[in-house]
């Protein structure tokens, strides 16, 4: 049996290296502590836990889907699912045990928030919901056959680049936001210029790298012989970096429809 907190991996001598998705950190399965064989994290189980995922999500989604397109205000609703999903995310990344209670509810929220958003979108740019569904799709699976053949690799540097990138993104959006309550911007990040569309593109990009590095966590907790709760805590970070890259495959959508 591999004990908890011991590395298969060739010519890794330590714990899991660092994952550019922030809810995946180095320090989670370190303190996990060890588990007995038979209730260890496997990839089956994170696999079917993503499903459960997915189903809630595209549930409550397609709630406020409805409603929206039925001439109801789900303003509240995505405002109040994008919030809960931040602060239940918040909690998930720090305290993992929690995860196979509050990654569903997660779940849901998200799918409160998306499913408005994306009718919002649908109603500017007819068919731009399913363009976006579809690439996403697209791009996971590609992802997922780069990493499974081995074709594109976690090493140590990769993961620094990736973590790198995802923080500056998050640190311009943070920025923008906060420039928001000024009437101020941040140049060409909201714009359907060819420097906001390749803008968009970069940010596309470093979304589906995380994918890389989300397959490596759970495949490295499931070597490492993780916890059995850690299932849910794989599939959640795995959703974060899905959630992303679909609402990035909107914006980026949304610039070039805007421009014909």
């Amino acid at each position: 049996m591999i004990k908890y907190g011991q590395s298969t991996r060739r010519g890794d001598s330590c714990v899991i290296g660092r994952s550019g998705n922030p809810t995946l950190r180095d320090s989670t399965f370190p303190n996990s502590g060890q588990v007995t064989s038979g209730q260890q994290m496997t990839i089956e189980g994170t696999v079917n836990k993503s499903f459960i995922m997915l189903a809630i999500l595209l549930g409550t989604a397609f709630f406020t889907w409805s409603m929206y397109n039925n001439g109801q205000d789900v303003f509240g609703l995505m405002i109040g699912g994008a919030i809960a999903g931040i602060v239940l995310a918040i909690i998930v990344s720090f305290k993992p045990t929690t995860a196979p209670i509050l990654v569903p509810i997660y779940a849901a929220c998200e799918g409160l928030f998306l499913g408005a958003l994306s009718a919002h979108y649908q109603s500017l740019y007819n068919g731009i919901t399913q363009q976006a569904a579809l690439l996403t799709m697209c791009v996971f699976i590609a992802m997922l056959v780069a990493y499974r053949f081995r074709l594109i690799q976690a090493t140590k540097n990769f993961r620094l680049g990736v973590f790198a990138a995802t923080a500056g993104i998050a640190l311009v959006y943070l920025l923008s936001f906060v420039l928001g309550f000024f009437g101020l911007s941040v140049p060409y990040l909201h714009d359907n210029s060819l420097i906001g569309i390749g803008i968009s593109l970069v940010i596309v990009v470093v979304a589906a790298l995380n994918l890389v590095l989300d397959f490596d966590f759970i495949e490295s907790g499931a070597e490492q012989g993780a916890p059995k709760y850690m299932e849910w805590y794989g599939a959640f970070g795995l959703m974060v970096t899905l959630v992303w890259l679909y609402i990035e495959m909107l914006r980026l959508l949304s610039k070039l429809a805007s421009r014909d």
